[in-house]
C-alpha cells in the first residue's frame, strides 16, 4: 500500500496555466511559482468582481478523535466527485502549518487518492505566505522593543504589553520567556511570549482583509499595549503599518494548485480553529465563488469551533451565504465517542456506536441553527459493518438529514459520487436561510453565553477575575461590539477534552479575553487552551528525510 506522499509523487500534474484555464483565468492573471503553483492576481479579482456567485458548500465535522475523520480528504474528494458528475467545482482550503506537519497531526493536503498537489510544497514552504506573516508579526514586535530602547516616547507600560512574537513551529519552550537580557544595548528586559503563527492576529487579518487598503487599516488597528496612564497603543502609533504591509503585499493574494485529478484548488491562509478563527481567506473564497459554480471550503476541527466561527465571523464580515453544510464523521470515531479504545475500533460494536452517535446529532442540530441544510458524509472504512452502517442511516433519517457514504481515500472522485449527488440534490431542493447565531452588538458576556448554551450545550459560563478585568477594559475602549472567537479544546463540546459524546451538566470557564481589534473580533480563552502547541514524545519530524536527489520521504 502506497503512502500519501508516494501517491502524490506519482501524480501526473498539469502545468498551472492549464489549471487556471479550467477556471477561465488567463496566463496574464496568474503569477507562477514554478510549474505547478501560482498566485492569483488582483487584476483577476478586479475582472471577475461583477460576476454572479456560485454555490458555497462548507465542509465541517464532528469533534476530532485519534481515529481521524478525514475532513480535508473529504473536501478534496467532494470536489473531485462534483467534477466527475459534470459540475464546475473548485476548492477553497487553508494552508497547512509547519507545527502539525513536524508534530503529530500532519499537514492539510488530504490523504490517499484525495489530495491536493504538489503536497510536499503545500505542506512545507509553499509560496512563503506563512513566513511573510511571521516576519510582519515579528517586525511589529521588534519595532515595539526598539521604541522602548530608544526612550519610550509613547510612555508604554512594559508590564502591559499585549502583542506577542510568533513562529510557525510547535515550541513549548517559547510559551513564556524573557527578552532584552544582556547589556545596556541589548534592549529593555521584560517578560514576553510566543504563539504559533497560525494563531496570530496577523494571520486573522490576512484572512479577513478584502484588499491591501483594508489590510493596512486592520494592521494599524492592532492593539499593542497600554501606556502608564492606561491609554491604548496601536500598531499605527509605532509607524509600523507601511513596512508590515510591504511584507504582506504578495501574501495577500490567493494560491492556485490542483488536485490529483487535475481539478483547481485555491489555498490561502491557515488559522487554527481551536485557537483562532479556523477559515481560509475571504479573498480566496470570494474568488472561487466567481470562478466556479460550486465552491467547497472547510473550517477547522469540529463544527462547534470551525463552523461556528465560519458562520459568525467570516460569513458575517464577508457577506457570504452558504448553501449547504457537509458534516463529516466516521463510524470508528463515533464508536470512540461511545467509549471504545482506539485499538478496538475496527471491531463491530453497535452498542458503542449508538452511545457515541449522539455527538453527530448535536453537530447536525447546531448547523441547522444557522438555517443551512446539512448532508452527513460518512468517511467509509472497510471495517464498517453492515449493522453499523444501518444504525447510522437510520439515525440520520430520524434526524431528517441526508447521509452519504464516501470512499475518497481509496477511490478519489469515484468514491465521492454518492456524496456529490447528495449535495447537489440538497442544494437544489432546500433553500438556505442563513443567519448568524447572535447579534455582534450584544455584550461580550451575552455573546459567549449564547455560544456556550446553543453550540456547546453548557449550563452556564464562569468568568475568572482576570477575564472580568479584561472584559471591562475592552468595553471601556469601545472594542466590544464585535464577534467573539472562542479558543477551546477541539476534542470535546465542553472545555474538558476528556468529556466525549454529548457532555451534560458542565459549565465553560473563561480564563482570559483579549481584543483583536485589527482582526475585528474578541478572543475568548477557555479551559487550559494554549496558543503555542508543543511537540509529542516522538515528533513526526524524526521520520522525515530527503535523499540525494531531493526526494522527500516520511512526510506522511
Amino acid at each position: 500500500m502506497l503512502s500519501d506522499i508516494e501517491i502524490a509523487q506519482q501524480a501526473k500534474m498539469l502545468k498551472i496555466s492549464e489549471i487556471a484555464a479550467k477556471l477561465g483565468v488567463s496566463e496574464e492573471e496568474i503569477e507562477p511559482y514554478g510549474h505547478y503553483k501560482a498566485k492569483l492576481s488582483q487584476k483577476l479579482i478586479d475582472r471577475v468582481a461583477g460576476k454572479p456567485d456560485g454555490k458555497l458548500i462548507l465542509v465541517t465535522a464532528i469533534n476530532p478523535t485519534p481515529a481521524g475523520e478525514g475532513k480535508t480528504t473529504t473536501s478534496v474528494g467532494l470536489c473531485e466527485g462534483m467534477n466527475k458528475i459534470g459540475k464546475k467545482a473548485c476548492l477553497a482550503l487553508r494552508e497547512p502549518s509547519l507545527g502539525p506537519v513536524f508534530g503529530v497531526k500532519g499537514g492539510a493536503a488530504g490523504g490517499g487518492y484525495s489530495q491536493v498537489v504538489p503536497m510536499e510544497d503545500i505542506n512545507l514552504h509553499f509560496t512563503g505566505d506563512m513566513h511573510a506573516i511571521t516576519a510582519a508579526n515579528n517586525l511589529l514586535a521588534a519595532l515595539l522593543d526598539n521604541h522602548l530602547q530608544q526612550g519610550n516616547a509613547l510612555n508604554i507600560n512594559v508590564k502591559r504589553i499585549l502583542f506577542k512574537r510568533c513562529m510557525d513551529m510547535n515550541d513549548r519552550a517559547l510559551r513564556e520567556c524573557v527578552v532584552g537580557l544582556g547589556g545596556r544595548m541589548d534592549g529593555v528586559p521584560r517578560g514576553d511570549s510566543f504563539q504559533i503563527t497560525v494563531a496570530s492576529e496577523i494571520m486573522a487579518i490576512l484572512c479577513l482583509a478584502s484588499d491591501l487598503t483594508d489590510l493596512k487599516k486592520r494592521l494599524g488597528n492592532i492593539l499593542v499595549a497600554f501606556t502608564n496612564d492606561n491609554k491604548p497603543v496601536f500598531a499605527r502609533d509605532l509607524n509600523a503599518v507601511g513596512a508590515m504591509t510591504a511584507l504582506l503585499k504578495d501574501a495577500i493574494n490567493p494560491n492556485l494548485v490542483q488536485t490529483l485529478e487535475n481539478n483547481p484548488a485555491i489555498i490561502h491562509g491557515g488559522p487554527f480553529a481551536n485557537i483562532a478563527h479556523g477559515c481560509n481567506s475571504v479573498r480566496a473564497t470570494k474568488l472561487a465563488l466567481k470562478l466556479a459554480d460550486y465552491t467547497i471550503t472547510e473550517a477547522g476541527f469540529g463544527s462547534d469551533l470551525g463552523a461556528e466561527k465560519f458562520f459568525d465571523i467570516k460569513c458575517r464580515f464577508a457577506g457570504l451565504k452558504p448553501d449547504c453544510v457537509v458534516l463529516v464523521a466516521t463510524i470508528r470515531a463515533l464508536k470512540y465517542n461511545g467509549g471504545i479504545a482506539k485499538p478496538d475500533l475496527a471491531n463491530e460494536n453497535v452498542d458503542a456506536l449508538k452511545k457515541g452517535i449522539v455527538n453527530l446529532g448535536v453537530h447536525i442540530e447546531n448547523m441547522r441553527k444557522y438555517g443551512v441544510p446539512v448532508v452527513v458524509a460518512i468517511n467509509h472504512f472497510a471495517t464498517d459493518s453492515d449493522a453499523e452502517i444501518s444504525v447510522v442511516r437510520e439515525y440520520c433519517e430520524k434526524m431528517g438529514a441526508k447521509v452519504a457514504f464516501s470512499d475518497v481515500f481509496a477511490k478519489g472522485g469515484e468514491g465521492a459520487i454518492e456524496l456529490a449527488n447528495a449535495v447537489v440534490e440538497t442544494i437544489d431542493s432546500k433553500k438556505s436561510s442563513f443567519a448568524p447565531l447572535y447579534d455582534e452588538k450584544l455584550s461580550i458576556k451575552e455573546k459567549i453565553g449564547i455560544i456556550a448554551k446553543e453550540i456547546y450545550r453548557a449550563d452556564g459560563v464562569v468568568f475568572t477575575a482576570k477575564a472580568e478585568k479584561a472584559i471591562k477594559d475592552i468595553e471601556e475602549l469601545g472594542l466590544d461590539k464585535v464577534p467573539v472567537c472562542v479558543a477551546k479544546t477541539q476534542y470535546s463540546l465542553s472545555d474538558d477534552p476528556a468529556k466525549l459524546g454529548k457532555p451534560e451538566g458542565f459549565e465553560i470557564t473563561v480564563s482570559d479575553v483579549r481584543a483583536s481589534a485589527g482582526a475585528g473580533f474578541v478572543v475568548v480563552y477557555t479551559g487550559d487552551i494554549m496558543t503555542m502547541p508543543g511537540l509529542p514524545k516522538v515528533p513526526a519530524a524524526e521520520k522525515i528525510d530527503v535523499d540525494g536527489n531531493g526526494v522527500i520521504t516520511g512526510l506522511f
